[in-house]
């Protein structure tokens, strides 16, 4: 849109490949985004993305000081904020609902269960006390599950809708825990995109908002529809789910957004598989 942008990355999960196009028009700097506070030279901005921290479950169980370093960059980044006196919209997470009924609403209580939702919870009270203490504007996206171009560098971690993709592309099965009956409000990026671009521009001073569709499928139901698009007919292969503190049924009520940031997600599950084999 004619503005100037910086982009921060450590590519640990990313790849320098998803910027070829846009390459030309931004500056690129291979860091932590920790180090936007001090190390690096970052100053007269607008406003701040943060999405640069480890942004899948299995990474913090595997390493627990995760939880501790995505809660440090986050107080750097709120520290920029405040320096800067711009708006910063950071990326939150629906794994902070689980065991909550669906549809998952703002306002409900949240119990983490794992290293990565209990990460992503301090955030959000940490930026409430920014804004209390300083006055630091932020508005926290809790995100459904995202899926969409440029996952391949995140391989096994990338959504569920990806790797199904991936597989058929092959025909290859593919693998879906117990029934595949586990439902999912699956968000395509470009909605993703908008919901962030429509908090940015907001006059939101401090608030929690879900990025959603407000409709769930089933992991059985991506397989049809890849089925459907891609003109095959392969079967899914089953096996036993043994990740504890598994989420079976995942809904976001959409309507905060909605009403507040103008924002309303533009895909269905379906035209955003469509868009993204296109």
């Amino acid at each position: 849109k004619g503005d100037e942008v910086l982009v921060v990355d450590d590519l640990s999960t990313g790849s320098r490949e998803n910027l070829k196009e846009v390459e030309n028009k931004i500056e690129f700097i291979e860091a932590g985004s920790g180090d936007c506070l001090g190390l690096l030279p970052i100053k007269n901005i607008d406003g701040i993305f943060h999405l640069g921290m480890p942004s899948s479950s299995p990474l913090y169980k595997e390493n627990h000081n995760l939880t501790g370093e995505a809660i440090n960059t986050f107080i750097a980044i709120l520290d920029l904020a405040k320096r800067e006196k711009c708006q910063l919209v950071y990326a939150s997470t629906f794994s902070i609902y689980n065991g909550n009924p669906i549809p998952f609403k703002e306002g409900m209580p949240v119990f983490p269960k794992d290293f990565y939702s209990e990460a992503r919870y301090f955030m959000e009270r940490m930026a409430k006390i920014y804004f209390d203490l300083w006055g630091v504007k932020s508005t926290g996206l809790r995100f459904s599950s995202v899926y969409g171009l440029g996952e391949e560098s995140k391989k096994n971690l990338a959504n569920m809708v990806s790797q199904i993709i991936w597989w058929m592309q092959e025909d290859k099965q593919p693998i879906l825990y117990g029934n595949g009956e586990q439902t999912r409000d699956f968000v395509y990026v470009k909605d993703v995109i908008l919901a962030l671009v429509s908090a940015m521009n907001s006059k939101v001073e401090r608030d929690i908002f879900n990025v959603a569709t407000g409709e769930s499928h089933s992991f059985n139901e991506v397989v049809k529809i890849v089925n459907n698009v891609l003109g095959k007919d392969i079967k899914p292969e089953y096996l036993a789910n043994s990740i504890q503190n598994y989420v079976d049924l995942h809904l976001g009520d959409p309507d905060k957004a909605k009403n507040i940031l103008g924002f309303q997600a533009q895909y269905t599950l379906e035209q955003g598989i469509k868009d993204l084999l296109k």
